[in-house]
């Protein structure tokens, strides 16, 4: 039986969340302020976390980016009352899966939480090589490490996938919808916009000049592609 953890301020919320999951055999562990949902997530080591963002104590932006910084990979589906453009972006940035606006039926809740595990169930990831050297980059798949020149490079959980994602397809040139199906695996109300932030925050971590980039490749009118420099 999947665990899933709801970190969750609002009573009603939490209670209709519970019940809902429980009825698709979910076993739900609940917290109702940011402190306690990161402990839990730290401790009880669910399967997905569904995550509010306006949370007392500790927010949801803060305990994703607390997570993903320890290397804790559990999926994460966030919550907010706001329908805003920038907590969106951030969210996902900082390596959530998914992301609903409230108010949300509890039938939408459960489609993406089944649709994330799907995604992130190991089993069901197709093979690929471990290590992969494209120009002087270094890309290490099972130890989520990227290298440049030898250096270490910090990326987000995203942005790895991105870029591994991207290397796969090395010389395909891949449209924002493929891009963001691709690594979200669904779509974010329409807007490939969240494809465009996170090639440019991995380009300035790959490339030694951004606006003439040796591994990204801008093509014009319809997405991207890599390529070796």
């Amino acid at each position: 039986m999947k665990r899933i953890l709801v970190v969750e301020d609002e009573p009603s919320i939490v209670t209709l969340i519970k019940f809902n999951l429980e009825q698709a055999g979910f076993f739900v562990l609940t917290a109702e302020d940011g402190n306690t949902g990161l402990q839990l997530a730290v401790d009880e080591k669910p399967d997905l976390i569904v995550l509010d963002i306006m949370l007392p104590g500790m927010d949801g932006i803060e305990i994703c980016k607390a997570l993903r910084q320890e290397k804790n990979m559990t999926p994460i589906v966030m919550l907010t009352a706001r329908d805003d453009e920038l907590d969106k972006v951030l969210g996902l940035e900082l390596g959530a899966d998914d992301y609903l606006t409230k108010p949300f039926s509890p039938r939408e809740l459960i489609a993406r939480i089944k649709a994330v595990l799907r995604r992130t169930k190991q089993d069901d990831k197709p093979e690929i090589e471990n290590r992969m050297t494209i120009g002087e980059l270094t890309i290490d798949t099972e130890k989520y490490e990227v290298a440049l020149r030898g250096k270490p490079l910090e990326l987000t959980p995203k942005e790895f996938e991105l870029l591994i994602f991207l290397a796969n397809h090395q010389g395909k040139v891949l449209s924002r919808d493929q891009l963001l199906n691709g690594v979200w695996d669904f779509e974010y109300d329409g807007d490939t916009r969240i494809v465009d932030v996170h090639v440019s925050h991995l380009r300035e971590k790959i490339e030694d000049d951004t606006k003439q980039p040796k591994y990204i490749k801008t093509i014009r009118g319809f997405g991207y592609k890599m390529e070796g420099p």
